[in-house]
């Protein structure tokens, strides 16, 4: 078992894009895990304000740690990890974004998940949706985890990107350009291919906005039916999935996008009302 105070041979990939006001936050919750990684990459995507500033001050307060990576135009959260992802100096790669953090024991009981179970490709967890005074909850002193198949994965995503640990030498990526539904795709990508998929059942992440509608347009929603929808049809086209199958999930996924609509207008008219 890892003891708290020590390294793990984890890389944690940051994509940052105008977050000068919250990735303090991020990264203040990496510092504080029981274990830490051995290195953290902050991908600057373009922002074009002062997020770069930022990011430079918690390089300089953080050298051994910290290193920045610089893109020079701006290509979207996928292309920004690929780019971290493509410096990762450790054998496993985390994934944090720049408006979300950790609990505090998040890597510990991940890391050592993965060093018991070195068939595992990818390693996410539960997540919560964050609120003003939130307070950390007692774990559990047992770690239970399901494995999760490519046909699941078809219906719903079994993780929110914060949550991941994937092996470094993988051979496969986030879609580089695609700007939604980019990471259900790499884990969908990921299970047709018959490496091994596993969610710990703990919640050891914080998303500080809601899954979709955050921005306040339900064109979102539509925008990442639509990308949904796309990574369905690249799926058969491959021949990774038959039209039954196909049609299936699409039916599916559009009743979801009604789901949500829904509960988008909702919100909206309570806001208003």
């Amino acid at each position: 078992m890892t003891k708290h105070g020590d390294y793990v041979p984890v890389s944690v990939v940051i994509p940052c894009f105008r977050c000068s006001k919250t990735i303090s936050r991020a990264i203040d919750s990496i510092l504080y895990q029981t274990v830490k990684p051995m290195e953290v990459i902050l991908v600057d995507d373009a922002s074009g304000d002062e997020t770069l500033g930022v990011l430079r001050e918690i390089e300089n307060l953080n050298s051994r740690l910290i290193k920045v990576v610089l893109l020079d135009k701006n290509m979207g959260a996928a292309s920004a990890r690929n780019a971290g992802w493509a410096v990762a100096s450790q054998p496993y790669v985390a994934f944090l974004d720049a408006d979300d953090t950790w609990h505090p024991e998040k890597l510990c009981i991940q890391y050592d998940y993965l060093k018991c179970h070195p068939e595992v490709a990818l390693c996410g967890h539960r997540c919560t949706l964050a609120r003003v005074n939130d307070e950390l909850g007692m774990l559990p002193n047992s770690v239970f985890a399901k494995m999760i198949s490519s046909r699941s994965l078809l219906f719903r995503n079994a993780f929110s990107t914060p949550t991941v640990v994937v092996k470094r030498d993988i051979p496969f990526r986030f879609p580089d350009g695609k700007r939604y539904a980019e990471d259900v795709y790499l884990w969908q990508l990921i299970a047709f291919e018959k490496l091994k998929i596993a969610r710990i059942e703990l919640s050891l992440a914080f998303i500080h906005k809601a899954a979709y509608g955050a921005g306040g347009l339900s064109a979102n929603i539509w925008r990442m039916e639509l990308a949904e929808l796309d990574n369905f049809f690249t799926h058969y086209r491959r021949g990774r999935i038959g039209m039954l199958i196909l049609l299936t999930i699409v039916l599916f996924s559009v009743a979801k996008y009604f789901k949500r609509l829904a509960i988008y207008s909702m919100r909206y008219l309570f806001r208003v009302g």
